[in-house]
């Protein structure tokens, strides 16, 4: 644990220092953020801010990770390492659409079918490497009930689910001043405490440097907000994030760690679904579901703050039923 803490502070200074270094230098190159046409009108003064501002967050979190590792496993047994991969596999799509937004100066960056392909082929590469991975495996453990379900083969498929709609849905989330980073901070810090419990270090480690790195870009991205992640930095979360329940074998507490992700892509499930059958009608003011609040008049700080308080209540519920 106290490895964990050392971390975590590492990572805070190191994200401090990088923030402060990247941000006139994405002013100098104009990598400014499209705000899209139908948003919300209190969201057109952000055109223009700063964004892949992930690189911070994955810069900070890879640097004091490696740096407190303990070398112990072998790479290719090594979760710190696979929880690295993982996270950078995600944070090169975001970054790939992050880059074709900005050089075609809107909000549209690589199509639903290119983005699928390539989260796929990713999500499948993982949810192999867990199944022959020998401290995980097929079986996932359910919590509150304290059984494991054996989901043999099928564990693959099941997983590349996961992950797919992990990443997608911290994409979606970060649709406010400071929102992801707020909430995803809290996620990992629940993750580092059930690595502790489950004496994964160098998992533990990596979940640590994850949320001082996220508290150090909070800095930078909490309303107004100088800088934003992009989907650069909201990929390489969900990718860090899934990764990390995986190998804990404890993907099912993302429906309650991750339960604003989870909200957010229901809610623009439900949105698309709704409008379609009803040939225009909506049942949100807008989708995701943190727009609609904002649109029904309160303050995107407030949205930020309900969600980080209503995330560390089911992340306390979580450690009790799990530890």
């Amino acid at each position: 644990m106290q490895r964990m803490m050392v971390t975590l502070l590492v990572a805070f200074a190191i994200g401090i220092v990088l923030g402060k270094l990247l941000l006139p230098v994405l002013h100098k190159l104009k990598f400014g953020q499209n705000i899209y046409e139908l948003a919300p009108e209190a969201h057109k003064k952000k055109q223009g801010t700063p964004t892949m501002g992930g690189v911070v967050i994955a810069g900070a979190a890879i640097a004091a990770a490696l740096l407190l590792n303990d070398y112990k496993a072998s790479f290719s047994k090594d979760m710190l390492f696979a929880m690295i991969l993982m996270a950078l596999g995600n944070l090169c799509i975001g970054f790939a659409d992050d880059m074709t937004k900005i050089r075609h100066g809107k909000n549209g960056g690589l199509t639903p079918k290119q983005k699928m392909f390539f989260q796929t082929i990713l999500a499948l590469a993982f949810s192999c490497y867990c199944y022959f991975h020998p401290q995980i495996g097929s079986s996932i453990k359910v919590p509150f009930l304290r059984v494991e379900w054996d989901l043999g083969i099928f564990y693959i498929p099941a997983m590349m689910f996961i992950i797919v709609g992990t990443t997608n849905s911290a994409n979606l989330l970060d649709g406010l001043d400071g929102l992801l980073t707020s909430v995803s901070m809290v996620d990992f810090a629940t993750l580092a405490v059930l690595c502790g419990a489950a004496s994964l270090s160098g998992l533990g480690v990596g979940c640590a440097a994850m949320c001082g790195a996220l508290m150090a870009f909070l800095s930078r991205n909490a309303y107004p907000a100088q800088m934003f992640m992009g989907d650069t930095g909201s990929m390489f979360i969900g990718g860090a994030l899934v990764a990390a329940a995986m190998m804990l074998r404890q993907p099912l507490i993302l429906v309650l760690i991750a339960f604003w992700m989870l909200m957010s892509s229901l809610s623009d499930i439900i949105q698309i679904a709704y409008f379609k059958k009803t040939h225009g009608k909506r049942i949100f003011k807008m989708a995701p579901i943190h727009h609609h609040f904002e649109l029904c008049g309160i303050h995107e700080t407030k949205i930020v703050t309900m969600y980080m308080v209503t995330t560390i209540v089911l992340c306390v519920i979580t450690l009790l039923g799990v530890l």
